[in-house]
């Protein structure tokens, strides 16, 4: 809040009457309010924007018609899905144009808790990327799954005192809420009475089901897939998020909501997102870029990247170039290839032509870690950053996470015999599952199941976090893998072992790579592994340089590629999210096959009389 002082020199520089700090000159400027550019200077002062028309600065600097947008919100990620730290994902981010996200930390809340949270809260607030989070509605998922936590609504509320803390996240146990099931309700009508919002995740869900999920006042979901489900949420209420991550992308088939009635509710998110597709591909600029190819208003997307995130959430005075709002600002080449030259963060200039200022070695002004309000500044340094210094609450419970034994590949035989089996099929470009129902595994001495030929392999899901020795097995389809095995810690959302592999053998080798790195992912073959990449904060994200850990996972990949993973599937986040018993139809998880849609396990290997 500005002091009394400071508020009439905002208001003299927005007249006119005196220079503002920074101009920024000759500018085509994105309207979101009215879907125009208009062209003229930006004054901006004290981190907000004073005005636009024809303007002098102390300092002035000439965007030579240059378009100016405003800064970007992602509107639901996961920042653990990035595998980096957050600083880590702040570098990766905001010279893409981010300056703000809104994060649910349901990942690590799932191995740490509440310490897994009070981790997220403690790495985030001193960065120049403003991170907001809505706290884990379901950890665990569903009473089907296993995890490090279990989180109640005595356990969230104090986090709500926090400023940074807007609602309670995707409430994924949609069966749950719908038959009033006590921790359910008792979360979605305290968060309510606190004047928080509630974000959904419902995939598929309809008619009177729909209504009373949106009764107990759910207020958005990020699983539409199909147009006609997005517009019958839309009509019910809810706001939609419009997806596009590296493992579900939804974007080509909701586009039709880029028009009108449907774009006032809409905004664009990642969910969850790799470093590689950040780092080329880009964040919501990069959504924002194929929403325009599909044939999307450019300035409508845009809006829909800045202005409606904002409104939803009430981050007021955000999301628009306009006199009063926040001088957050992203200077791009145009509004077709939307290439992004500069971000300014608060008024200042914290990004340029794809990097954190100070990474450019042009002696940037300002400290490490310094907040944007400095406006004076034309420029702020922000890396390196401190290292943090850990309790040791933090220490024990999200650094070290595993606690589970060595696998033996008999730990990963299959108990029972029969002459069926169920089969996971994953689909291209989707989180959802089918079972597969062809008349093939009909043939005799089906135990062991895999078949590559048939795109078959096994699945096995291990406890991790208590010891306790439960290992679910069952098989995978559509993946491609011909040779070898693949292990992860990330396994949505209970982060138990995930091991996918045509061998015993190479299953547990991978898998104990994972355990000895204390997290990770892994890929072994005829017993030796051959690459790795630790994980070691929650089993989640890595301590490592973002570059490094985008070289590693690309490496991975491309291996994985030449030993038959289909190119449309993401090799780590598909696989990572195969245990998640809250996404139809069949999952795998520590306690066997499940099917979602009844929330029971089923059995995998079977007799057909």
């Amino acid at each position: 809040m500005a002091s009394m002082d400071q508020f009439r020199k905002q208001i003299s520089a927005a007249a006119g009457r005196t220079k503002a700090k920074l101009v920024l000159k000759h500018a085509k400027i994105v309207n979101v309010f009215t879907e125009t550019v208009e062209e003229g200077d930006i004054a901006m002062e004290d981190g907000i924007i004073l005005g636009i028309g024809n303007y002098e600065g102390e300092l002035e600097r000439d965007l030579k018609g240059a378009y100016v947008c405003p800064g970007f919100l992602d509107g639901h990620i996961h920042l653990e899905s990035s595998m980096v730290s957050p600083s880590e994902f702040e570098r990766m981010v905001v010279p893409h144009g981010t300056c703000a996200v809104v994060t649910d930390p349901h990942e690590i809340a799932n191995v740490a808790g509440t310490t897994g949270i009070r981790y997220m809260l403690e790495a985030t607030k001193n960065l120049l990327l403003d991170v907001y989070f809505m706290m884990p509605s379901c950890v665990p998922s569903t009473a089907l799954d296993e995890s490090g936590a279990e989180l109640h609504m005595e356990d969230l509320l104090p986090f709500y005192q926090n400023e940074r803390v807007l609602g309670l996240a995707e409430m994924m146990n949609a069966y749950g809420v719908i038959q009033n099931e006590p921790d359910c309700i008792q979360k979605l009508s305290q968060t309510q009475q606190c004047g928080k919002l509630v974000d959904g995740h419902a995939p598929g869900l309809s008619g009177k089901a729909l209504n009373a999920y949106v009764t107990a006042g759910v207020a958005s979901d990020h699983e539409c897939s199909e147009l006609e489900e997005a517009k019958e949420k839309l009509s019910r209420g809810q706001w939609i998020m419009i997806r596009q991550g590296t493992a579900a992308k939804n974007l080509e088939k909701l586009i039709p909501l880029f028009e009108a009635p449907y774009d006032q509710r809409c905004m664009l998110v990642t969910d969850d997102k790799h470093p590689g597709d950040l780092i080329r591909g880009g964040h919501i600029d990069s959504i924002i870029r194929e929403a325009v190819r599909l044939g999307a208003d450019p300035i409508r997307a845009i809006k829909m990247g800045s202005l409606r995130t904002a409104e939803y959430f009430g981050l007021k005075k955000r999301g628009a170039v306009a006199p009063g709002y926040r001088a957050d600002l992203v200077v791009v080449n145009d509004l077709t290839d939307l290439q992004v030259h500069q971000v300014y963060k608060g008024g200042v200039l914290v990004a340029e032509h794809g990097r954190m200022v100070s990474e450019h070695g042009d002696g940037a002004e300002g400290k490490a870690g310094h907040r944007a309000e400095n406006t004076n500044l034309d420029k702020i340094e922000t890396y390196p950053k401190e290292n943090m210094v850990w309790d040791e609450e933090i220490q024990q419970r999200v650094y070290h996470s595993f606690h589970c034994k060595p696998i033996q590949p008999s730990d990963l035989a299959l108990k029972k015999r029969g002459n069926r089996i169920r089969v996971i099929d994953l689909v291209s470009r989707e989180l959802l599952t089918k079972e597969r129902s062809e008349s093939w595994c009909e043939q005799e001495n089906l135990a062991l199941g895999v078949d590559p030929e048939h795109d078959v392999i096994k699945l096995a899901a291990l406890e991790r976090h208590k010891g306790n020795g439960h290992i679910g097995i069952g098989f995978l389809g559509n993946y491609g893998l011909k040779k070898g095995a693949v292990a992860t810690s990330v396994g949505h959302d209970s982060h138990n072992l995930v091991i996918a592999g045509v061998t015993d053998e190479d299953m547990a080798a991978a898998g104990n790579r994972v355990i000895e790195n204390e997290g990770g992912l892994a890929i072994a073959v005829d017993g030796k592994v051959l690459m790795d990449l630790p994980l070691p904060i929650a089993g989640l994200m890595s301590d490592l340089p973002v570059e490094e850990v985008d070289r590693r996972l690309e490496t991975m990949k491309q291996l994985l590629r030449e030993l038959g993973i289909h190119e449309e599937i993401d090799p780590f986040m598909t696989l990572g999210f195969v245990s998640l018993p809250v996404i139809p139809k069949l999952r795998l998880n520590t306690y066997g096959t499940i099917d979602v849609e009844k929330q029971q396990a089923v059995e995998t290997v079977y007799s057909v009389l």
